[in-house]
C-alpha cells in the first residue's frame, strides 16, 4: 500500500521560502498533486507535478512555487518562495489517490 510522508512546513515570515517534501513508500509513481486547505476554506489544488515537463500551478502561486522530484529518494517536493500570508494553510500531497497527512505552513510577520 502506498504511504506518503510529508514534511517541511513551518512558521515563516512573508517573503521567506520553504520546501515541502512528500516521501513515497510502497509505490513507484512520483506524479503528484499538491493541495492546500486554509481554515474555513475548501481544499484547493495548488500544483500538479506530472513527469518532468508537465506541470500546472494555480495562478496565485505561479512563478513562486516549483515542482521537483528525486527519483532515487522516491520523494517529491514543492519549492515555495516569496511566501505570502495568504499561502497559510495545511498542504497535502496526493499520489495515485493516496493522501499525505498534511503539513502546516504559516506565513506571518
Amino acid at each position: 500500500q502506498v504511504q506518503l510522508a510529508e514534511s517541511g512546513g513551518g512558521l515563516v515570515q512573508p517573503g521567506d521560502s520553504l520546501r515541502l517534501s512528500c516521501a513515497v513508500s510502497g509505490g513507484s509513481s512520483l506524479n503528484a498533486h499538491w493541495y492546500r486547505q486554509a481554515p474555513g476554506k475548501q481544499r484547493e489544488l495548488v500544483a500538479a507535478c506530472i513527469d518532468d515537463d508537465i506541470t500546472y500551478y494555480r495562478d496565485s502561486v505561479k512563478d513562486r512555487f516549483t515542482c521537483a522530484r528525486d527519483n532515487a529518494k522516491t520523494t517529491v517536493y514543492l519549492q515555495m518562495s516569496s511566501l505570502k500570508p495568504e499561502d497559510t494553510a495545511v498542504y497535502y500531497c496526493n499520489i495515485d489517490h493516496y493522501w499525505g497527512q498534511g503539513t502546516q505552513v504559516t506565513v506571518s510577520s
